[in-house]
């Protein structure tokens, strides 16, 4: 199931696990050799200094992941859970009636992003990398009367099944280096 159906007018969207899995995979394979290397190498900063960092830059993206996206017969709202501190990631809260339109805006790399306007003209990001996102579209479709046809998602899941499996090959050469830096008497 793509979201979970809090009450009959409630739907709950979480970003997509494949998104989830590729993405702490992917953080863990770019960190985890450096406190082994550091002692190889002699470098100035201690390896535990770098666990510690290591440590706390995970739980910053676990706690970036694990957004939610909240629709009901009032409106759509971001959420965090409540381990997540509100100057780290507060969300935000806009009702359907204050939804002016759905703007497109193009990214560094190409890609296309959808903000909602609202009536004040503040911009609100529209989620796009939640597991079931064409069910969100069509139910902000419904509520606003807005036109969606356009609006895909920024990434397909082939590109993070890629992504994952060249994460896949980094833990592999990540071990491998693990095992080197071992053998070299860390």
């Amino acid at each position: 199931m793509t979201a979970n159906l809090v009450d009959n007018s409630t739907s709950v969207f979480r970003l997509s696990p494949l998104i989830r899995i590729t993405l702490l995979s992917l953080y863990i394979a770019l960190t985890v050799p450096l406190p082994f290397l550091a002692e190889v190498t002699k470098a100035p900063t201690p390896p535990a200094l770098l666990w510690v960092g290591i440590s706390i830059g995970f739980v910053g993206l676990y706690a970036v992941l694990t957004e939610r996206v909240v629709v009901d017969e009032q409106g759509i709202q971001v959420t965090y859970p409540a381990w997540v501190p509100k100057f780290f990631r507060k969300g935000w809260t806009l009702p359907w009636k204050e939804v002016k339109q759905i703007k497109p805006r193009s990214t560094g790399q190409g890609g296309l992003v959808y903000y909602f306007l609202s009536q004040d003209g503040k911009a609100y990001l529209l989620p796009m990398r939640v597991a079931g996102f064409a069910r969100l579209v069509n139910i902000v479709q419904t509520k606003t009367g807005i036109d969606t046809t356009d609006v895909r998602p920024l990434a397909q899941p082939w590109m993070y099944l890629i992504l994952l499996g060249f994460t896949g090959l980094l833990l592999l050469v990540d071990a491998w280096t693990i095992a080197t830096a071992v053998g070299m008497g860390y």
